[in-house]
């Protein structure tokens, strides 16, 4: 006797925070019950046979409600009940995730020459992310990239960008970046305030992000894919050179195109190989 229902995500995670709420046909309460940490519901108090109205809620969730019918047995069986992040947007289930640096990228891309794309890449990074429990406006990212793992598939261009005129890599050998407030964007999208620091500069630089998805791995983990693009003016990182052609036609353009594909790994450490 009693209620059993099954509390997810749509990603089929667990919501162990949600409650359960069952009113009859009057608007009456008559039962009221908390899922637990694998998001299950189970609730012996025996219910009078009939309709009832089933409200299930969590913060951070659009509440959903349905209708039961509890049976001559007293048992009311819901199922299970998907809910959706409040206004549309997903994020993966709270706690720590660590970026896999062998499963992302991190690039970026400078016109060149005023008519084709140079497409770098930095090789060497880690990263964190923090999804909030309640209020994912309050979810952090951190990351840093070792400068000096600039591949641009041309080794005379990449000894130069380390160099002065560009990372001067031997004063600032590393690149970070970390969030300030994130702030959602429509469904699955989302802005991540943040302050990047670049070649002995900090500023404000905000990130689109688009959550892709969650599942299992082949190695028995939980993984979290999310692509995100920002774009820079080297100028505001005191990174000004340049060489002018004639015409007038700048070599690398002022404008930095960055392309994160990123895959995080649940829990705070990557799992040992």
């Amino acid at each position: 006797m009693g209620l059993t229902a099954r509390i997810r995500t749509r990603d089929g995670w667990a919501v162990s925070h949600a409650v359960v709420t069952v009113t009859d046909m009057t608007g009456t309460q008559v039962l009221r019950a908390e899922a637990d940490t694998e998001g299950a519901v189970r609730d012996t108090t025996p219910l009078t046979p009939g309709a009832y109205t089933v409200i299930v809620t969590a913060v951070g969730y659009a509440p959903a409600a349905s209708s039961a019918i509890v049976t001559a047995s007293g048992r009311a069986e819901v199922g299970t009940v998907t809910l959706a992040r409040q206004g549309g947007t997903e994020l993966p289930p709270p706690g720590p995730w660590t970026v896999d640096p062998a499963h992302s990228s991190v690039a970026a891309v400078a016109q060149h020459l005023g008519i084709s794309s140079v497409h770098g890449r930095f090789t060497e990074f880690s990263g964190t992310v923090e999804i909030a429990p309640d209020d994912v406006t309050k979810s952090r990212v951190e990351a840093v990239i070792r400068a000096a793992s600039i591949d641009t598939g041309n080794g005379m261009r990449d000894t130069h960008l380390r160099s002065a005129d560009f990372l001067d890599v031997e004063r600032f050998p590393e690149i970070t970046y970390r969030s300030t407030g994130v702030t959602e964007a429509g469904p699955d999208r989302w802005t991540v305030h943040g302050e990047l620091g670049l070649h002995g500069v900090v500023r404000p630089v905000d990130l689109d992000l688009a959550y892709l998805g969650t599942g299992a791995d082949p190695w028995g983990g939980t993984r979290a894919a999310f692509r995100a693009t920002t774009e820079l003016r080297r100028e505001d990182f005191a990174m000004n050179y340049n060489q002018v052609l004639q015409a007038g036609i700048a070599a690398i353009g002022t404008t930095l195109r960055v392309e994160l594909d990123v895959q995080t790994v649940q829990g705070e450490s990557l799992p040992v190989a």
